[in-house]
């Protein structure tokens, strides 16, 4: 009894110290409803453990002869102690109801953006055309509303300050809405164990100003970058689970002193790390599976890149020598 009282001590101290911050409304309802939950529940822990000393102390035996009356019930008691918890459960249940019906229905007219989880990147398409990884921007107050989907396993898409989690699953598409009212940068996290670089599968929410946020629509992502710029915020956003850019082996082989250097493959056969291979390595990467890494791992890049943030990521792989 005593370790569950400190425990509930604990969390409710580091609900209050720790907790991420509060990123839309919705999350401060769900801190609210946990803070109350917490605190009737500490209340009520200190409530029992008190009675249980009293009456322990109190109605101690005290000698063998002791003759006390033996109470067997008392009905207003009785009833007392069923009904304030069950009106304790219906303030929860009503109040947690109202705010996960709140959560999970969008409002008609909410900006949409289309997510996509593939292991171990998040892709973001907007309306407009514009495309990004590893990081989305989205308007201070405004309803944000995200169609996902996965094109390989099951992710789970999570914004720890805004309070909401949504699994992401192949071949069918889920929701979830957000309206941030806080400027700022957001971890985003997958929670859903998805292979060997699920913890590095990360993403951030950049919330800025209205104004910001439609120059940034309307704003090539890659205007005034050099090829090998392009490519290592490719590489950054769509490679680093896999890959690292010095000789170290992570998921994939590294890519430091790659270009140019001779490659065997699982199959017995080889070939030098030229343009051509690189290309063929984002677009049909288990055509040519490298000795000693498993096939079937890499995901395929087809249809998801663009010509020119190829040319990026190799121009990039070759500077790193």
């Amino acid at each position: 009894m005593m370790d569950a009282l400190l425990r509930l001590t604990l969390s409710v101290a580091y609900a209050d110290t720790f907790a991420p911050p509060e990123g839309t409304h919705i999350a401060r309802q769900w801190d609210s409803l946990y803070s109350f939950i917490l605190w009737a529940s500490l209340i009520a822990s200190v409530m029992v453990v008190a009675g249980m000393i009293y009456f322990a102390l109190k109605y101690k035996r005290r000698s063998d002869n002791d003759t006390t009356a033996y109470i067997t019930h008392n009905n207003t008691l009785e009833f007392l102690w069923s009904f304030i918890p069950f009106v304790f459960f219906l303030i929860m249940f009503g109040w947690g109801w109202k705010v996960y019906h709140e959560m999970r229905n969008a409002p008609k007219g909410a900006f949409e953006i289309h997510v996509t989880g593939q292991k171990w990147n998040w892709t973001f398409d907007y309306k407009s055309g514009k495309k990004t990884d590893a990081e989305f921007v989205v308007p201070v107050n405004t309803d944000i509303k995200l169609i996902m989907t996965s094109k390989d396993v099951i992710h789970s898409f999570y914004i720890p300050a805004f309070r909401i989690k949504q699994d992401v699953v192949p071949g069918r598409y889920t929701s979830l809405w957000f309206n941030a009212d806080k400027i700022g940068d957001f971890q985003i996290f997958c929670t859903e164990y998805c292979g060997t670089g699920h913890s590095a599968m990360l993403a951030k929410v950049k919330v800025v100003e209205k104004e910001k946020f439609e120059e940034w629509l309307a704003n090539d992502p890659y205007k005034g970058l050099s090829l090998v710029e392009v490519g290592k915020k490719v590489f950054d956003g769509k490679c680093t689970a896999c890959h690292n850019i010095t000789t170290e082996k992570k998921v994939g082989p590294g890519f430091f002193g790659l270009f140019g250097k001779s490659r065997s493959f699982a199959d017995g056969s080889s070939t030098t790390a030229d343009e051509n291979y690189i290309r063929e390595s984002v677009l049909k990467p288990n055509s040519k599976v490298v000795q000693g890494f498993p096939a079937g791992v890499m995901p395929t890049f087809a249809g998801q890149i663009a010509d020119n943030e190829i040319r990026g990521v190799i121009e990039y792989i070759k500077t790193l020598k």
